[in-house]
């Protein structure tokens, strides 16, 4: 028996970087992938479609299991936006989302919207203790993937 956990995030930043500099960081997938932790491995699937691959949930001593999707990636350039839709045939979650890049007074704000459905393999009567621990590990990944972007953006700049 396994029960989901749906986690949704929107949250923002401002750097002095220009739009342009961040949509081309964050329209390069496996560019942007890499400032993303504990990725085991990103894939290309074709037609700027990506697979997934992290590395196992671990709470404490016990590993949970590892998360695996995949997603197919638009790139709007005129618009400042990077969208990904699920392959929902792939993995263990259907995750989508969206970068949104606006200039700003002091240079650039990027709002990331992304939500995202994960199968646990594990009974449902540990839902209850399980979903929020594992929401919890998904938005401090969320939280360092946007520090490390905010830091290169900082470097970028002030090289």
């Amino acid at each position: 028996m396994s029960f989901r956990v749906t986690i949704r995030i929107n949250t923002s930043f401002t750097t002095a970087a220009s739009c342009d500099r961040i949509f081309d960081l964050l329209s390069d997938v496996p560019r942007s992938g890499s400032f993303f932790p504990k990725v085991r491995q990103l894939a290309a699937l074709g037609n700027n479609a990506w697979r997934w691959e992290m590395e196992p949930i671990g709470i404490g001593d016990y590993t949970l299991q590892q998360t695996i999707y995949a997603c197919s990636y638009l790139a709007d350039q005129e618009h400042k936006t990077v969208t990904w839709k699920p392959i929902e045939e792939i993995g263990n979650a259907v995750i989508e989302g969206q970068w949104t890049i606006q200039t700003t007074m002091q240079g650039s704000q990027a709002t990331l919207f992304t939500q995202g459905t994960l199968t646990i393999d594990m009974p449902g009567f540990l839902e209850f203790l399980l979903s929020p621990l594992i929401k919890l590990e998904f938005e401090g990944l969320i939280e360092k993937y946007i520090g490390n972007l905010k830091k290169e953006f900082e470097k970028t700049e002030n090289d």
